[in-house]
């Protein structure tokens, strides 16, 4: 996180509160997920599937398409296809 703002211009400042401010904000929702958590299974289970649905839109809006811009299509979707194949052989194997 740091690599990239350093390289941006940010003062070494600024890049280490950022990078201070995540790491707080990382810490709390770590605490709030344990008490939310604790609540029952099906809690756990909502969070889960909103933390998957907010991944799946990063990476179909952004990702995706700033890999086959790169590589021209052919890397990124061959990788694409093996990762959901892996994926779901490591589903099904637990």
């Amino acid at each position: 996180m740091a690599v990239p703002m350093k390289n941006g211009g940010m003062s070494a400042n600024k890049v280490l509160a950022y990078v201070i401010l995540s790491g707080v904000t990382t810490g709390i929702g770590a605490f709030v997920g344990k008490i939310i958590g604790d609540i029952s299974n099906s809690v756990i289970a909502i969070c889960l599937s909103f933390a998957a649905g907010a991944m799946l839109y990063i990476i179909s809006g952004e990702l995706i398409p700033e890999s086959n811009e790169l590589y021209k299509g052919r890397v990124s979707t061959i990788g694409s296809i093996l990762g959901f194949i892996i994926g779901l052989i490591a589903v099904n194997i637990g």
